[in-house]
């Protein structure tokens, strides 16, 4: 199995130091802020830069060239252009969290979609962590991280509003966690479009109102927004909740809804 050493000892490098070990690899060393990285690449089959992506660029430029070692990266966002003085390099980037070490090895190790791009190695570590693999080419790599910021940070944020909705009746975050576990299972097996249900999909305009006038008015655009994409779902149609706003009637705040 090849050799590998890591530079970045946060929680993706921590995580994959630990999976790659679990399936045979060796893991040389995993480097830190403050390490000399000048020699990473001797006497190893690959580096593994697992730093935040601004700093990418700057650790690749500072390791030694070895033609026998493939230098790759763990960025979503960022290109190979970011190693390009390696002749040898590529990027392999986990589509599941990994909020700590045991968490993440377990993921990475749990059959996760792996994007990879690059040097044939990419693809070899993450068949050999049991993950499912798909290349994502440099000219799609910001469509691709936009799609996976929406998966993961945007539903974190839209949960973040049930919680300060259920919090202003006294609920809490958990009474609504099952109606949000069963969407998504829903939505893996029968499809987005299948699974949207809610009066957003039956074209209710009347409760829709009544939810603007419910809720505060700092709440309102991001449900706008919601509405706006569930419509979309629904019809195929773009930008038909874009009009849900909430106008001023007299002294009253009434929502309009097309």
């Amino acid at each position: 199995m090849p050799r590998i050493r890591i530079i970045g000892h946060g929680r993706a490098g921590a995580s994959f130091a630990a999976a790659l070990t679990t399936v045979g690899f060796t893991v040389i060393e995993v480097l830190g802020r403050g390490d000399d990285c000048t020699s990473a690449t001797a006497d190893v089959d690959a580096v593994l830069i697992a730093t935040p992506d601004a700093a990418i660029a700057q650790v690749a430029s500072t390791l030694s060239i070895n033609p026998s070692c493939v230098v790759l990266h763990l960025s979503g966002a960022q290109t190979l252009a970011t190693l390009a003085k390696h002749p040898r390099r590529g990027s392999i980037h986990p589509l599941v969290p990994l909020p700590n070490e045991s968490i993440g090895a377990a993921r990475l190790l749990g059959g996760a979609t792996f994007a990879v791009a690059g040097d044939p190695l990419a693809r070899s570590i993450a068949t050999a962590l049991g993950g499912r693999v798909v290349e994502v080419a440099d000219d799609d790599r910001s469509t691709y991280h936009a799609a996976a910021c929406v998966a993961a940070n945007h539903v974190v944020g839209l949960l973040g509003q049930v919680e300060r909705l259920a919090t202003s009746i006294g609920l809490d975050l958990a009474c609504f966690l099952d109606l949000t576990r069963a969407a998504l299972t829903d939505v893996a097996e029968l499809g987005p479009q299948r699974a949207l249900t809610g009066p957003a999909a039956r074209g209710d305009w009347g409760t829709l109102e009544r939810h603007l006038l419910a809720i505060p008015e700092e709440e309102r655009p991001a449900y706008d927004a919601g509405v706006s994409l569930a419509l979309q779902l629904a019809t195929g149609l773009p930008g038909l909740g874009a009009n849900v706003v909430v106008e001023p009637a007299g002294d009253d705040v009434v929502p309009s809804i097309p």
